[in-house]
């Protein structure tokens, strides 16, 4: 089961702006101004004749209730732009004489008349009217190139043709012109638009091709799908066809290939009107992704705030902007008793104009701002439902033939588009009264808001005034420490050199004393000699005490040598220890020195703040507060900042990052290391950009290995929720199943009550689920049991999980069996599924109870079911479904189950 997965796109919208009521399919969206531009020649397959071309450089300034409006960029967004295009003769118009021409264009004032008869006529205006001569190139740029534009800035956009058949809409829409590229239709030129604008490296181009053919769709790319249903989002309105094929446009050679490919399929039969008219609603449907990057102020200031967004280190964050344009080629309307339809012709005939009907109701329903909107009446109103109203931008051309033959016809097609315009009159009027209103109050608002403002900048005025005196008092202060900061520098340099000086006189003064020392110790050792020399030569006693004398007097000279030079050296030491005090309190002066000049500083910043928050004058009050208000928090330390950095950038998505790098941190022994790794692989994990990248380079295996080896809560619940996301694609589905994936989760499911950890492991099985080839795989492995067993949470979302999961395997079964290729009695039968489904059909929560709702509803459509259905009560509750089902297709779903299983008749109460 493939399906494609679509995200709301919602353009902002302008501050206090009233949306007008549109007036065709689609969803128009603001563009750049659009002005007429040089034509060629227009030419049908069967015309021949030389045509000039007409030239046109003028641009248009245009009032609200101008009737006759170009497409510049400040018209609203909710208006449908109709233009008219008129048929050149054909062989037919030439061969009929009697018949004239019943239409008259006046290109330059964009009208044309309607002529009845000689003598009566009527005049109708239009935003463009492009005669026979009008080249193809001309009607793309004036019609479709601004809604291509709108849409290549994010928003949805519309193209649509409409007329009767034979009158060229299939011309002007889908022409290839692959031998002569002037005969180019609005489709293949609006994809050359598209492919030459997008980057291959970060921009995506996907297309659908559908045609409505007798209320059924099928695919034209691959016309064995029939029957595709319609999905909308019950929250966004968003519109989707799941089945259908989706294929990535890389240039436009291939996208001509598939569009030749599509219209060799579409259904066309030959009648009085046209010899292949085109028995079918053709839909080309584009989707368009693009990665950009915008400053964080103007990402702020200019687009809505509820998506979920990050700032990282710079002023840059990541958008990926999705869009989608429609281009409609409707079925040709037509008379039946004209055309000649008969039988299945017939048939055709009957559903191409109601479904043509259905989308004039609505049109006409929006333009009247009616609270309900018919779009359920039809198919093709169903698709076009998320293109009605809102900030997209639609465009409608309607063809016309020029023959007086088909004025019945000619004057139905122009009242179609005519009456979008003169709905919108009064519309438009009504607006402009709503909207004066709505800015007198406003104005009153800010009358009082800037009176209070004013006051309030008074106050600040005063602020200001005493921060001035303070900072002019400080600046005094710094003054005074400066000056005294350099007396002090100078007297420590004056002291610095005087103990320097004197520490060099006590230095040489020591040394001189150190060479008396050492002539003393010399004069002492020849006192020694001669007293040996006395003693062997037995001098008297006289000598001796002449030698006892002198030696005597050499021991005080040596000892007050000593004294002296301890002295010296203790008054070394106080001089050292000053040099040093002083040096201390020099460092503690430049230490407050320095605090008091970021005091300073800090000052002059709140200054500079006090200033801007006073405004210069009233008129630009608003600004500035809102500058002061902004405040953008930057994240810090250490392996944040690497994620940080990795999501600021995304152009560089995982490849940049290395995510073999962030794989092995799933193994690290750091438990916070590994907690953030596994975080980071699931975010990458919610993009289908990053999830084959992540397979492929082994991040399923190691998110299987998380579940079988940790057993911290934090690692469990992120890496069951990374798996949940992977698994939303057919491919990882398998191998998450091969990989013993189904067994892992269950045992997790097994082994936890973490709400939040069973409720990612219910959206991983929930989602397997939704794979018809896995179902008898995951019910062995345990994950239908398990599934089931989360429920002991009480969690209302584990509950929501599990009531998806059922679903999505009940519906698989369902249409296995529908198939031919399933047969037997249901898997859901065991482990009590259906004892919980219909304990719980009742439950509060609106979408667990709808797909509690679909599971029944699927389930009771296996006639082998039908006892233990009946046993467990279940038609009962089958019977209130069917009539009180908040959803009208669940209520027909259930009635239809009824009427076609003959097993649950005998259950069913008697009316």
């Amino acid at each position: 089961m493939s399906s494609r997965s679509s995200s709301a796109n919602r353009s902002e919208r302008l501050a206090h702006h009233v949306p007008h009521p549109p007036h065709a399919q689609g969803s128009p969206s603001p563009s750049p101004s659009s002005s007429s531009r040089n034509g060629g020649g227009h030419a049908q397959a069967h015309h021949n004749s030389a045509r000039t071309k007409p030239t046109s450089n003028a641009k248009r300034s245009v009032t609200p209730n101008s009737r006759a409006r170009s497409f510049d960029a400040d018209e609203e967004p909710g208006r449908v732009r109709v233009t008219v295009r008129l048929r050149p003769k054909n062989a037919e118009d030439l061969s009929n004489a009697d018949f004239l021409d019943c239409v008259e264009f006046q290109p330059e004032l964009k009208r044309l008349k309607l002529r009845k008869n000689n003598w009566s006529s009527e005049s109708y205006q239009f935003d463009e009217v492009f005669t026979e001569t009008a080249s193809q190139k001309r009607v793309y740029e004036v019609v479709a190139k601004p809604v291509v534009e709108s849409v290549l800035r994010g928003h949805n956009g519309t193209v649509m043709a409409y007329g009767q058949t034979g009158t060229g809409k299939t011309y002007t829409v889908g022409r290839l012109g692959k031998d002569d590229a002037s005969e180019r239709g609005i489709v293949v030129r609006a994809l050359e638009d598209i492919i030459c604008d997008m980057s291959p490296a970060s921009d995506s181009v996907e297309v659908s091709y559908l045609q409505l053919y007798m209320e059924s769709i099928q695919d034209l790319l691959a016309p064995e799908k029939t029957n595709i249903p319609i999905n909308e989002d019950p929250k966004t309105g968003e519109v989707s066809l799941p089945g259908a094929t989706v294929v990535k446009i890389q240039d436009l050679d291939d996208f001509q290939h598939l569009l030749q490919v599509g219209e060799s399929n579409r259904h066309a039969a030959n009648t009085r009107m046209n010899t292949e008219s085109s028995r079918s609603h053709a839909i080309l449907m584009v989707y368009i992704r693009r990665s950009v990057h915008e400053k964080v102020n103007d990402e702020i200031s200019s687009r809505e705030k509820g998506g979920k967004s990050d700032l990282f280190d710079g002023n840059r964050i990541p958008i990926v902007r999705k869009s989608k344009l429609l281009i409609v080629d409707l079925a040709g309307s037509e008379r039946i008793d004209k055309s000649g339809s008969e039988g299945p012709l017939l048939e055709e005939a009957k559903f191409i104009n109601l479904s043509l009907s259905s989308l004039g109701k609505c049109i006409n329903a929006l333009a009247e701002n009616s609270p309900h909107i018919p779009t359920r009446d039809s198919k093709l109103t169903r698709l076009l439902r998320d293109s009605f109203g809102g900030s997209a931008r639609t465009s409608l051309i309607i063809t016309i033939g020029p023959s007086a033959r088909h004025y019945t016809e000619t004057a139905s097609t122009i009242m179609f588009g005519q009456r979008q315009l003169q709905l919108e009159t009064s519309t438009h009027q009504k607006v402009l009264a709503d909207t004066t209103q709505m800015y007198e109050k406003k104005l009153a608002e800010l009358s009082k808001r800037i009176e209070d403002e004013c006051a309030r900048s008074e106050s600040a005025e005063e602020q200001l005034g005493l921060m001035k005196k303070l900072l002019d008092e400080h600046q005094i202060s710094i003054q005074n420490h400066k000056m005294e900061n350099a007396r002090h520098q100078k007297a420590l340099s004056e002291t610095t050199q005087i103990y320097e000086k004197k520490i060099a006189d006590l230095v040489k003064q020591l040394q001189d004393e150190h060479a008396c020392f050492e002539g003393a110790e010399e004069q002492l050792d020849l006192a020694k000699r001669l007293l040996n020399d006395h003693h062997k030569s037995k001098l008297g006693q006289k000598d001796i005490d002449e030698l006892g004398l002198k030696l005597q007097e050499m021991y005080q000279l040596h000892q007050s040598t000593l004294n002296e030079l301890q002295l010296l050296k203790s008054e070394k030491k106080d001089l050292l220890q000053e040099k040093a005090n002083v040096n201390e309190e020099l460092h503690s002066v430049r230490q407050r020195l320095l605090v008091e000049e970021k005091q300073r500083k800090a000052i002059e910043n709140e200054l500079v703040k006090l200033k801007r928050a006073v405004p210069e004058n009233e008129s630009d009050f608003e600004d500035k507060t809102s500058y002061i208000k902004e405040d953008i928090n930057k994240r810090s330390s250490g392996f944040g900042n690497q994620m940080g950095s990795y999501r600021s950038n995304p152009s560089r998505d995982s490849r940049s990052v290395g995510l073999q790098k962030i794989l092995q941190l799933l193994t690290s022994e750091d438990l916070d290391i590994q907690i953030h790794a596994v975080k980071l692989v699931a975010n990458l994990a919610a993009e289908d950009i990053n999830q084959k990248r992540i397979v492929d380079e082994g991040g399923l295996d190691a998110l299987l290995m998380l579940l079988r080896s940790s057993e911290n809560t934090t690692i469990l619940r992120v890496a069951s929720g990374a798996i949940a996301n992977l698994a939303m694609n057919d491919r990882n589905q398998g191998l998450i199943m091969d990989k013993g994936g189904a067994q892992l989760l269950a045992e997790t499911a097994s082994k936890t009550d973490d709400p939040q950890t069973l409720r990612m492991v219910a959206g991983a099985l929930a989602n397997l689920c939704g794979n018809e080839k896995l179902l008898m795989v995951l019910k062995e492995d345990g994950g239908i049991k398990a599934l089931l067993g989360t429920v002991r949470s009480g969690s209302s979302d584990v509950v929501a999980q599990v009531a998806r999961g059922l679903a999505n395997f009940a519906k698989c079964e369902s249409r296995g069996i529908i198939e031919g290729h399933r047969t037997g009695r249901s898997l859901l039968m065991d482990d009590g599924t259906l004892t919980w489904l219909i304990a719980n059909s009742n439950t509060a929560s609106t979408s667990t109870r709808r797909h509690i709702e679909l599971a029944l509803c699927h389930l009771a459509q296996n006639e082998d079911n039908a006892k233990e259905f009946i046993a467990g009560g279940g038609v009962k509750v089958l019977i209130r479904i069917s009539e009180e089902s908040s959803r009208e297709d669940i209520r027909n779903l259930a009635k239809k189950t009824l009427r076609l299983n003959p097993s649950l008749q005998p259950e069913m109460p008697m009316r």
